[in-house]
């Protein structure tokens, strides 16, 4: 997802948006949990065509196993990539966790696992911890998303919240507790907060955007890394109002209730073509998946990786995802093809 500082995001959302437009739209399962890790056996198959890239041939007698963890947000990408590869590659085991993003980039950096999902960039302290380790890595972009403000489905007065209102909610001490503290024509409804944790890469984006300063959030608020959770909170009590990515939302939109976010230029909901504009702002983002460069000397990892990049565009209908644009996806494997090429 390269110079000392690692890679650098370009500097507004909206020309990440131009550079890289893309949208998927994650279908996750209802079930997921913090701690939920997949085993897919992958392995050889029949055939040795190759992909489109002319790189290692998938189907090839591949053998050996892939470790994956971090976001919770882009997991199911990566699990939809893998069950397809699996069914021609059934001897490697490939598992992926979902502790989120910061607790993802620990293990990574400490040289624990081959794959991290992030739903944001390397962060400076991340990058040293990985130097320290010697962990070399390529950043793979792979979705934009965006960050869904929700309410229970009973709530018919929160149809559209401001930035400034959203902060006052969320920032440090706030002392908003029901809905009526946020705007007077609202009932005087205790208000119940979900959110996710601090090692979400959705945590960090929120604080960031909305309060100003990442990490920077109230604390007195149910969290978790695990967005189904906050889905159920949410769904559970009257008053409550939660933040998650957009899919989640997408996934369970029957029972939950959408709210617009005002940055000043009107209000606008989270779509697939608000998200892929930059109309949605300031909560769209990208997503990504880091490799770590020694891995890429196991061909399991080249096979699988070089799988994820050339299908994962036609996976996208199967679980409701909106494509790559092809420069992007173009982009992405000179990327890799040029990682594979190092010293």
């Amino acid at each position: 997802m390269e110079d000392t500082h690692g890679p650098s995001l370009p500097p507004t959302m909206h020309e990440t948006m131009n550079t890289k437009e893309v949208l998927l739209r994650i279908k996750p399962k209802a079930a997921a949990s913090i701690a939920l890790t997949i085993v897919l056996l992958l392995g050889s198959a029949c055939g040795n065509a190759d992909d489109s890239r002319g790189g290692l041939t998938t189907g090839s007698g591949l053998t050996g196993s892939i470790t994956g963890d971090g976001s919770s947000t882009v997991f199911p990408i990566s699990e939809a990539v893998a069950e397809e590869f699996q069914k021609e590659n059934p001897e490697v085991q490939v598992t992926i966790g979902t502790s989120g993003t910061g607790g993802g980039f620990k293990k990574f950096c400490n040289d624990e696992i081959d794959l991290q999902n992030a739903s944001r960039p390397i962060k400076e302290e991340e990058e040293q911890a990985c130097s320290s380790k010697g962990v070399e890595y390529i950043e793979l972009s792979v979705a934009n998303d965006g960050l869904a403000v929700v309410v229970n489905k009973t709530n018919t007065w929160a149809k559209c919240l401001t930035t400034a209102e959203l902060k006052q909610i969320w920032e440090p001490n706030s002392k908003v507790s029901t809905w009526k503290d946020v705007r007077s024509g609202f009932p005087d409804r205790p208000l119940k907060l979900f959110g996710p944790g601090t090692d979400s890469g959705t945590f960090d984006y929120f604080t960031d955007e909305i309060n100003g300063e990442e990490g920077a959030s109230r604390t007195d608020y149910t969290p978790s890394e695990d967005d189904n959770i906050l889905v159920q909170g949410v769904e559970g009590d009257e008053g409550a109002l939660g933040y998650f990515g957009y899919a989640y939302y997408s996934e369970n939109k029957e029972s939950l209730n959408l709210v617009g976010v005002d940055s000043g230029s009107g209000c606008v909901t989270p779509s697939n073509q608000t998200v892929q504009s930059g109309e949605y702002k300031p909560l769209s983002r990208p997503l990504f998946v880091y490799v770590k460069k020694s891995s890429l000397d196991r061909p399991e990892v080249v096979g699988f990786v070089e799988f994820y990049l050339t299908n994962v565009s036609s996976l996208m209908e199967d679980v409701g995802y909106t494509a790559l644009a092809t420069d992007v996806i173009e982009a992405e494997r000179e990327e890799f093809n040029a990682a594979q090429e190092r010293p």
